[in-house]
């Protein structure tokens, strides 16, 4: 187990150290000068320099990584360029709509996606089966966007019941914040929940077909609860690994979603830093995202390995 769990964290280590590099080479190879956004492009060539030194632009690129990188491991993300604030403090206000949004989806998920699961796999072949199956392929197919224009139209301009957009902030109130979360969530789980139904399903079809289940109908034991307290248990490994991707997915993946919303959240900082050419905090907020990544996985693995004593055996 020790040996399992060493290995992982050096691949997470590895992997960190990796995206490190791409990250800092990509932003490195954009168009722009980000010295010459800041003054307007009608700054004279001196100024710009000026500013690029006062930047450290012109330092060269290895030590102007380990720069960057040294001050990832101490949380000092730099300053921002167009904000001109630390961009830890950019992260703190614009996670506390990211994390929320991504909890509520991935639990709105979780909700939609194990009961459908296990009704497609308790009806297998079944007209019931087919039609769950089909709408969860629809699910996959159907970008979340799409889904977020259509729930705008339908719960916000032609019932109205909650807002199109934007985000009230936390002490407007708990129910108020929530509510501007709500559609973006459904968006956002939709499609995930999609993909989790059909991997529960096809996880408790294996299941179901195990001696140990025939033998538990063969005592006598109702359909029932043989398929909750005993299948479901025994499926749930897969699923839980699935759930620990789509949370980083979810939190990595709200750039489109909180556009469509107007939410400022990270996603949103991103894509508006991008533009603005404002590279420390494009830098950093993907770094950030890429660990949380890289950390939610292998706290999956560390789990599959706790609950799956033949992975242990494996390794």
């Amino acid at each position: 187990m020790t040996a399992y769990l060493l290995k992982r964290l050096i691949i997470a280590t590895l992997t960190l150290v990796l995206a490190s590099i791409v990250v800092f080479a990509v932003m490195e190879i954009l168009p722009g000068d980000p010295a010459r956004l800041m003054l307007g492009m009608n700054a004279n060539a001196d100024q710009v320099e000026l500013l690029r030194n006062q930047m450290g632009l012109n330092a060269p690129l290895v030590l102007r990584y380990l720069h960057w990188a040294g001050g990832l491991l101490s949380l000092d993300f730099g300053r921002s360029y167009t904000y001109s604030v630390p961009v830890i403090d950019l992260v703190r206000e614009r996670i506390a709509v990211s994390l929320p949004l991504a909890l509520i989806a991935l639990a709105l998920s979780t909700v939609i996606a194990i009961p459908v699961g296990v009704f497609s796999a308790s009806r297998q072949g079944r007209a019931g089966d087919t039609l769950a199956m089909g709408a969860a392929q629809l699910g996959v197919a159907v970008p979340n966007f799409w889904f977020a224009l259509m729930l705008i139209y339908l719960f916000a301009v032609w019932l109205h019941l909650v807002p199109a957009g934007g985000f009230p902030g936390w002490n407007a109130g708990i129910w108020p914040a929530l509510k501007s979360l709500l559609l973006p969530a459904i968006a956002l789980a939709l499609p995930q929940a999609a993909i989790l139904a059909r991997v529960a399903r096809s996880a408790l079809i294996e299941v179901l077909n195990e001696d140990y289940i025939r033998t538990a109908r063969a005592k006598g034991l109702p359909y029932r609860a043989v398929l909750w307290r005993h299948a479901l248990r025994n499926a749930m490994i897969p699923v839980v690994t699935i759930l620990g991707l789509q949370f980083a997915f979810l939190l990595a993946g709200t750039i489109i979603i909180e556009n469509v919303f107007y939410l400022p959240g990270l996603g949103r900082l991103v894509f508006q830093a991008i533009t603005q050419r404002d590279l420390i905090v494009v830098e950093s907020i993907v770094m950030l995202l890429v660990a949380a990544v890289i950390v939610i996985n292998l706290i999956v693995d560390f789990s599959y390995a706790i609950v799956d004593p033949r992975l242990r055996g494996r390794q």
